[in-house]
C-alpha cells in the first residue's frame, strides 16, 4: 500500500523551544503506519497576531503514512497536549503548534480540519520550510507551486485580518492595463473601484508636454487626491476595494519629474501626509516592457500621452522594479505579459486572488490557531 506524503509544521515559543520540537518530531516517528521523511531546521520567527510574546521556533517536516487525515490531525492533537500545548485565546503562547499544512493534493473542508492549511500562503516560515523540502511541492487550491508562493511575500509573514480595509492595488507602468484590469477584477469581485485621478489633474498635460514649473502642482495634485481616495476612513474594514494604483508610486514619478528643490519640498509634505493612507493587503505588479507600454498609449491615443518617450518609461520600469523587489507592506503578485482584455484569465486570476482576502471565499481554518 502505497503511503501518503503529509507536511506538517511546528512552532513553540514557550520554555526549551528547541527540545519541544525535538519532541514533537520523536513523537511523530513513534506514530503507528507513520515515518518522518525529513525536517527543516528551525528558525526562528516573530510572533503573529501579537508581538508582546516571546519569538518562535518554526520548523517544518515531511511524513508518509497510512492514516487518514482526519486520524493523523487527532495524533497531532495528541501530541501537543502530551507537550503542554493549553488552549484558549487565539495566537496565545504555546509550547508547541503542530499543523497539518498538505495531505498530498488532498482538499478537506470540515468542522474540525482545514487542508491546505487556509493561511499558510501569508506564512513565509511555512513556505521557505516546504521550499527546502520540495520547492516543486503545488497547493492543491491555489495551483501554485509553493515556490511561487513563497516568492510573493518577500521572506515576510502576514495575517488576514477583518479589521482593516481588504485593498488590492495595481503596480505597473503606464499603459501596462491597470485600469483595464482594475475595472475587471472590481466587477468580478463586486467591490469598490478607486481610480486615479489623470483625467481630472489640470496639470499633468502639460507635465508631459515638457512644462516642468508645474510638476510639483501635478504631484500634490495627484497626492491629495489619493490620500483622500485611501484613507481607512472612507473605505470599508473587511470589504474588499481595488485601486488602479499603488500609493508608494508617488515617489517613482515624484523623483523623475521634480527639480531638487521641487523635491525637498514634496517629501516634506509627503511625509506629514502619507501615513493615514490604508496599506493593501495584496499589491499585484503588472511587468511589461518599456517598448510595450508605449505602443499601447499610441494605439489608445490620449492626447496628453502622445508626448511620452521610451526613456521615461524606461525610468518608471527601474522605479518599480526597485519598490517591487524591495516590498513589505503586503503580498505582491508579479505578473509578466499578463492579458488583461481575456476574461477567462482574468477570472482565474481573482479566483485565487480570494485567499489573500479576508474572510477567505472558499476554505477558512476552524482550527483554533
Amino acid at each position: 500500500m502505497n503511503r501518503t506524503i503529509a507536511y506538517i509544521g511546528l512552532g513553540s515559543n514557550l520554555g526549551d523551544r528547541r527540545r519541544f520540537i525535538d519532541s514533537a518530531l520523536k513523537m511523530l516517528c513513534q506514530t503507528p503506519d507513520t515515518e518522518l521523511v525529513a525536517a527543516t531546521e528551525p528558525v526562528e520567527t516573530s510572533p503573529l497576531g501579537d508581538a508582546n510574546q516571546p519569538p518562535y521556533l518554526n520548523a517544518v517536516a515531511e511524513l508518509k503514512t497510512n492514516l487518514s487525515a482526519e486520524n493523523l490531525h487527532k495524533r497531532l492533537i495528541e501530541i501537543e497536549d502530551a507537550l503542554g500545548r493549553q488552549r484558549g485565546e487565539k495566537w496565545a503562547p504555546r509550547t508547541i503548534d503542530l499543523d497539518l499544512l498538505l495531505f498530498e493534493s488532498s482538499i478537506i473542508n470540515t468542522d474540525t480540519l482545514i487542508v491546505p492549511h487556509p493561511q499558510m500562503h501569508l506564512r513565509s516560515f511555512v513556505l521557505n520550510g516546504l521550499c527546502r523540502l520540495n520547492p516543486n511541492l503545488l497547493h492543491p487550491v491555489l495551483n501554485e507551486t509553493v515556490g511561487v508562493l513563497a516568492s510573493r511575500l518577500n521572506n515576510c509573514d502576514f495575517v488576514a485580518s477583518a479589521n482593516k480595509p481588504q485593498l488590492i492595488c495595481l503596480a505597473g507602468n503606464i499603459g501596462a492595463g491597470k485600469t483595464t484590469l482594475a475595472r475587471k477584477l472590481a466587477d468580478i469581485l463586486s467591490c469598490r473601484l478607486i481610480l486615479e485621478a489623470y483625467d481630472t489633474n489640470p496639470f499633468l498635460p502639460q507635465v508631459y508636454a515638457g512644462n516642468r514649473d508645474l510638476a510639483l502642482n501635478s504631484q500634490l495634485y495627484f497626492l491629495t487626491s489619493r490620500i483622500e481616495q485611501l484613507n481607512p476612513a472612507t473605505l470599508d474594514k473587511g470589504r474588499p476595494a481595488v485601486a488602479d494604483y499603488v500609493f508608494d508610486k508617488e515617489l517613482i514619478y515624484a523623483n523623475l519629474l521634480l527639480s531638487k528643490e521641487q523635491l525637498a519640498l514634496y517629501l516634506k509634505i509627503h511625509s506629514r501626509l502619507s501615513p493615514v493612507v490604508a496599506a493593501p493587503v495584496l499589491v499585484i505588479y503588472l511587468a511589461d516592457s518599456p517598448q510595450q507600454c508605449l505602443q499601447r498609449i499610441h494605439s489608445r491615443n490620449r492626447p496628453y500621452e502622445q508626448q511620452i518617450q521610451l526613456d521615461f518609461l524606461q525610468a518608471i520600469d527601474a522605479g518599480y522594479k526597485k519598490l517591487a523587489a524591495g516590498w513589505k507592506l503586503s503580498p505582491l503578485i508579479t505578473l509578466t505579459d499578463f492579458d488583461c482584455l481575456s476574461q477567462k484569465t482574468v477570472d482565474r486570476l481573482a479566483d485565487k486572488l480570494k485567499y489573500y482576502l479576508h474572510p477567505q471565499q472558499t476554505y477558512e481554518s476552524r482550527k483554533n490557531n
